[in-house]
C-alpha cells in the first residue's frame, strides 16, 4: 500500500508539541501534507520562529512517518520537514482590531521591582537573541527617566528619522529600536509628572513604525508607577518578565512586581536571575549575591525561572561599546544568553495556546 496524504496526517496525530503536550494536528499546527513517490514533505507552523525545540519536533516526525510507513508496509525513502512560524496574537482586543500595533504579534514586558539589577542588559540581549534565532524583533526603551538603549546599543551618531507624524525605529543588530534618550538631549534630565510620562510612553510605543514583529521587547522603568500602567491598558501585553538579583532586598521588590502585573491581568512569563555570580577572567564563579536566591523566590510563587546570567566583564564592555552582538564570541555567556532566549519563546508559545492573554483593566477605589 503506497503512502498518502491522509497516512501522513495520522503519524502527526502522534507527534505532541514538547511544550503543551497536545499533538501536532489537533494544535492545527499541520499546515501541508503530500507524497511524491516514495518520499513525504510536511509545512508545521510553530508558534515562534525562535522555537526551542524545533529538532526534537523534527526528529518525533520523521520517526513517525517512518514506522507509519512500515506499519503498512509502503515504500518510504524518508520526509522534508519545513517550518514556518506564527506567533499569535495576544488576546481579543487583537483579534477585534482594536490593537493600536496590529503588525505586532507578541509585546513583551520586562520589569523589575527595583532600579540597579540589570533590567536593560537584559531587555536589549533578549531583543538581539531573539533575532538571531529568526525572530523579527522590537526594542521600545520604556524607562523614560533613565533611557540606556542609546548607549547599549550604540545610538549615539544615529539620527533619529520621522515620515510624516511617525518615528522611524533605528535599525540595529538585527532589531528595530526606539528611544526617548535619543529624542531629548542627552544631559538634560526629564523632570516629567505622570501625565507627561504617559504622553511621552504613548507616542513612542504607538508613534513609531515597527512594521511587521514577532516580538515587541519592552525595557520598563523600576517600580510600579506610571509607565506600566500605561502600558498595560495601552497595549495588549502577552506577558512579563521579571529581572531580580540573587539577594533577599531584590527579591521583596520583584514580588511587588508580579503582584502589580498580576493585578492588571498580565501574564508573568517567568524570572531572570541577573548577576546570578560573578565570573573572573579565569572562569572562576565568585557568589557576589547568594546565587539562585531568584529562581528560589520563583518557585516559591509558583512562576517558571527562566535562567541566570553572570556578571562578566566582557558584557560590561559590550554594553558601555554598544555592541550587543560581541556577547556571542563568548561562548559560554552567549549560551546563557540564548537559554533565557529560548525559555521565553517557549513560555509565550505555550500561554497563546493556553488562552491565557487577557487585556487588563483598573479599577480605582
Amino acid at each position: 500500500m503506497p503512502l498518502t496524504p491522509d497516512h501522513l496526517v495520522e503519524a502527526l496525530r502522534t507527534v505532541l508539541d514538547p511544550d503543551i503536550r497536545k499533538d501536532l494536528v489537533t494544535l492545527g499546527m499541520v499546515k501541508e501534507t503530500r507524497v511524491e513517490g516514495a518520499r513525504a514533505a510536511v509545512t508545521i507552523e510553530l508558534t515562534t520562529p525562535a522555537c526551542p525545540m524545533k529538532d526534537k519536533i523534527r526528529g518525533d516526525i520523521e520517526a513517525a512517518i517512518s514506522a507509519k510507513a512500515a506499519a503498512i508496509g509502503a515504500a518510504y525513502e524518508g520526509v522534508d520537514v519545513t517550518f514556518t512560524a506564527d506567533v499569535r496574537r495576544s488576546n481579543d482586543r487583537t483579534r477585534e482590531g482594536a490593537n493600536p500595533l496590529p503588525g505586532v504579534r507578541q509585546v513583551i514586558a520586562v520589569g523589575a521591582g527595583k532600579g540597579g539589577v540589570g533590567k536593560s542588559t537584559v531587555a536589549v540581549n533578549l531583543a538581539v537573541a531573539l533575532a538571531r534565532m529568526g525572530a523579527k524583533t522590537g526594542l521600545l526603551d520604556g524607562d523614560i527617566y533613565g533611557p540606556s538603549a542609546p548607549t547599549m546599543l550604540g545610538l549615539e551618531d544615529e539620527a533619529t528619522q520621522a515620515r510624516g507624524n511617525m518615528l522611524l525605529p533605528f535599525e540595529v543588530h538585527g532589531i528595530k529600536a526606539m528611544t526617548i534618550g535619543k529624542l531629548v538631549d542627552a544631559d538634560k534630565p526629564l523632570i516629567w509628572r505622570g501625565p507627561m510620562a504617559h504622553g511621552a510612553f504613548k507616542q513612542l510605543a504607538t508613534q513609531t513604525e515597527w512594521g511587521e514583529l514577532d516580538y515587541l521587547i519592552i525595557d520598563l522603568p523600576p517600580g510600579t508607577g506610571d509607565v506600566p500602567l500605561t502600558l498595560s491598558q495601552l497595549l495588549p501585553l502577552s506577558g512579563a518578565v521579571i529581572v531580580c538579583t540573587p539577594q533577599q532586598v531584590a527579591q521583596d521588590d520583584a514580588r511587588r512586581a508580579v503582584k502589580m502585573f498580576e493585578q492588571l491581568g498580565v501574564p508573568i512569563i517567568g524570572v531572570i536571575e541577573n548577576m546570578s555570580c560573578f565570573i573572573d577572567d579565569t572562569g572562576r564563579e565568585h557568589d557576589l549575591f547568594g546565587k539562585g536566591g531568584a529562581e528560589i523566590m520563583a518557585r516559591t510563587m509558583g512562576l517558571d525561572f527562566l535562567g541566570a546570567l553572570g556578571i562578566r566583564t566582557a558584557l560590561r564592555v559590550n554594553s558601555d561599546r554598544g555592541t550587543p552582538l560581541a556577547n556571542w564570541n563568548d561562548a559560554r555567556l552567549g549560551a546563557e544568553l540564548d537559554i533565557v532566549a529560548r525559555n521565553v519563546a517557549a513560555r509565550v508559545s505555550t500561554l497563546s495556546y493556553q488562552g491565557k492573554y487577557i487585556q487588563p483593566t483598573i479599577s480605582v477605589r
